[in-house]
């Protein structure tokens, strides 16, 4: 999840422009690759891979993607290699931002990062300065187009935290290794549309920005960030 001001992500995801789904799709063949290489290229062995699967069909990325990006880590040396790192900073009004990459040039990151937030109103931090305001959970987000008592008691019962409906979207939130458990069970009722499941990071700490000129800048932010190539997941804490 890019952020995880369920508005805002949503709204990202329904507005994809073409151009803007394949910078998407290209993130994801990265985690895929980064995934499929670590370990088994089976999804049905590599727990890891599995989910990043689940996140790319909840993306609707094509099914021949899915499988180009996990032939070729099938067949890589070990040439190729990519990083983990992660930023984390404030965004304007002292909203805390975590920034996950994978990138293959460290230095180029870090510099493309640290413009970004110089740029937009924020500044980088230190490693672990805004990290304990998030929690890792599992997401899962489908339209409220099915029974809500079903879906609701179904999750409950495998294993979901919470869940809620916003009128508009089911949000049921799980711990990392409950999250292939209940997305089984909703697709076993017949759910068969996910906007978003995966696992990301939840904040548990929330900054509510009431000035809209503020909370304009927060987004550009967030935006410019996931706008960089070697960033796959933006985090923030501001309130809805």
């Amino acid at each position: 999840m890019s952020g995880h001001s369920k508005w805002a992500t949503i709204h990202r995801k329904k507005g994809l422009i073409d151009a803007a789904r394949g910078k998407v799709f290209q993130k994801i063949a990265k985690e895929l690759y980064v995934a499929a290489k670590q370990g088994t290229p089976d999804p049905d062995q590599n727990a890891s891979l599995r989910m990043v699967v689940e996140k790319a069909k909840a993306a609707n990325m094509p099914k021949d993607n899915i499988q180009k990006a996990i032939d070729k880590a099938k067949g890589a040396g070990s040439g190729e290699h990519y990083d983990n790192i992660r930023y984390e900073g404030y965004g304007p009004s002292g909203v805390a931002v975590m920034v996950d990459c994978l990138t293959d040039n460290k230095n180029r990151t870090a510099s493309f990062v640290r413009s970004t937030f110089t740029k937009r109103g924020g500044n980088l931090g230190t490693d672990g300065s805004v990290s304990y305001m998030f929690e890792r959970k599992g997401s899962i987000v489908i339209p409220n187009s099915y029974s809500e008592d079903e879906v609701m008691l179904v999750s409950l019962d495998n294993g979901a935290l919470d869940f809620e409906n916003d009128g508009e979207n089911y949000s049921i939130t799980t711990n990392p290794d409950d999250m292939l458990k209940v997305k089984d069970a909703l697709e076993n009722i017949g759910v068969t549309t996910f906007l978003e499941s995966e696992v990301t990071y939840i904040p548990n700490i929330e900054v509510e920005v009431n000035d809209k000129e503020q909370k304009e800048k927060v987004l550009s932010l967030i935006e410019q960030l996931e706008d960089l190539d070697d960033v796959q997941n933006v985090y923030f804490n501001m309130k809805d």
